[in-house]
């Protein structure tokens, strides 16, 4: 197939060459977004009488026709041609003639590459919100059955307080809630629209780009020519924010990978979200979980990749931006297969709550309850912490735990101790006492939850 740009040459482009230059192999997923902004310059051009009405008649329907082959797979790509826009361009002229010819008037690729990557990224970064809104609703629902089961926080992976299942799930919630946040953020920023900057320089032709950037519903255009062609911020924006989410999957999945095991069992993940092993029957992997974790690197290695590819380039547009593409499509398709077999994996997750209990009963996580107890008698804090230190010592030392040592050891510390002790200890009243915003009582569950539903909704 001859080159668009043949002109210039006498000679043929070397096949190996031709292979390494090529991108239709994974361009080609922005078929729709370049047919739609093909489309849309057809009718600017001929608002501006560029070209004729009949042409921009003909074009708009062979590029409609095009679509409709594509989506239904009555059409092909062919694989000859150099990238996802001169696959159309030739396919059109192909059907229509010399009109088809005419498209590609006060435009250029680097221009028309620019459009099609905001367009794609638009679509499918709002599908990824989606995603992540459905896992945000099940953690919801997850953490208001369990808004009551009580479980050991942790601070260095040692237990440090008493909480509840729910209040934990939560965190996860609001870390989620934040993603979304980051990318709406970077989609802000990216809604414009860079067709009409043509090559580097813009156009001698007397185009109107506003009109092309509101049929595409950008919020307005490039203001700079030279920008619109090179900039490929909006990529690495939406890229950190889908390494963020994929960061806070993977410490999801490393807590399930650990609340799974033999050494905790606070949770069993579904059969259908686990694997074998063809030599131990006995065992239950929690092998989407490790995946999920282990594909953040990826992630995290497509955007340094990207930084490292733009970093040295000169404007305007370079052969290296090429290299977009393959790096922030495999992100969105890493991180829609993640978010779409980790809400299930969460919605079919059992809760074993005896364990967690049991748990919650060790490692002395009601002695900050029992400093606090002496505070409200009238001991300073510090004097307070150093009493309660000397008691989980002598707990220790006999093998005992604080809600069972005898009042009259207490009393051996401070004459302060009374029976009303035990009940102030419970992991019941450690869990409601803490009432201050955000903290883990059930009431505090019921706002966090309110809220971010209330953010779903809107």
């Amino acid at each position: 197939m001859e080159k668009m740009w043949a002109g210039r040459f006498a000679g043929t482009l070397d096949k190996e060459a031709d292979d390494f230059n090529s991108s239709i192999s994974f361009d080609s997923k922005m078929y729709r977004e370049d047919i739609r902004g093909s489309m849309a310059h057809a009718a600017m051009l001929s608002a501006q009488n560029i070209i004729s009405v009949e042409d921009a008649d003909k074009i708009i329907a062979g590029l409609e026709e095009i679509l409709s082959d594509l989506d239904s797979g009555k059409l092909m790509f062919n694989l000859d041609c150099e990238d996802i826009h001169m696959f159309v361009e030739a396919e059109l002229t192909a059907r229509i003639g010399d009109a088809g010819k005419k498209l590609h008037t006060a435009r250029s690729r680097n221009d028309q590459v620019a459009l099609d990557v905001r367009l794609y990224l638009r679509r499918r970064t709002n599908e990824l919100i989606e995603l992540t809104k459905k896992l945000i609703s099940v953690i919801c629902d997850k953490a208001e059955e369990n808004k009551d089961a009580i479980m050991p926080g942790y601070t260095h992976l040692q237990r440090a307080q008493p909480i509840t299942f729910g209040h934990h799930l939560l965190a996860y919630a609001s870390m989620f809630v934040r993603d979304i946040g980051r990318m709406e953020d970077a989609l802000k920023r990216m809604n414009l629209s860079p067709l009409g900057s043509c090559a580097l320089a813009g156009t001698t032709y007397n185009t109107d780009r506003e009109m092309v950037a509101k049929a595409l519903d950008f919020d307005g255009i490039v203001i700079n020519s030279l920008d619109g062609v090179s900039d490929r911020d909006f990529c690495l924006e939406l890229m950190s924010a889908y390494s963020v989410t994929m960061m806070h999957l993977s410490r999801f999945s490393e807590e399930g990978i650990l609340w799974s095991s033999w050494e905790f069992k606070f949770i069993e993940l579904d059969d259908a979200y686990t694997t074998g092993s063809s030599i131990r029957p006995q065992k239950k992997n929690p092998d989407m979980a490790e995946l999920v974790r282990g594909k953040t690197g990826r992630v995290y290695g497509n955007l340094m990749a990207l930084l490292t590819t733009l970093k040295g380039l000169p404007l305007a547009y370079n052969k290296d931006m090429q290299e977009d593409k393959e790096a922030v499509f495999d992100s969105i398709e890493t991180l829609e297969k993640c978010l779409s077999v980790f809400a299930p994996m969460i919605a079919t997750m059992r809760v074993n709550r005896e364990n967690m209990y049991k748990a919650a009963q060790g490692g002395f996580i009601n002695a900050t309850d029992l400093a606090d107890y002496l505070v409200r008698k009238g001991l300073p804090f510090r004097s307070a912490y150093k009493i309660v230190g000397q008691i989980v010592a002598e707990c220790i030392a006999k093998k005992t735990v604080l809600d069972e040592l005898p009042l009259e050891a207490y009393k051996a510390h401070s004459e302060l101790f009374d029976n009303d002790l035990y009940t102030d200890i419970s992991l019941e009243t450690c869990v409601e006492k803490r009432i201050s915003a955000g903290g883990t009582c059930a009431a505090s569950i019921d706002s966090q939850l309110c809220h971010i539903r209330k953010f779903l909704k809107n």
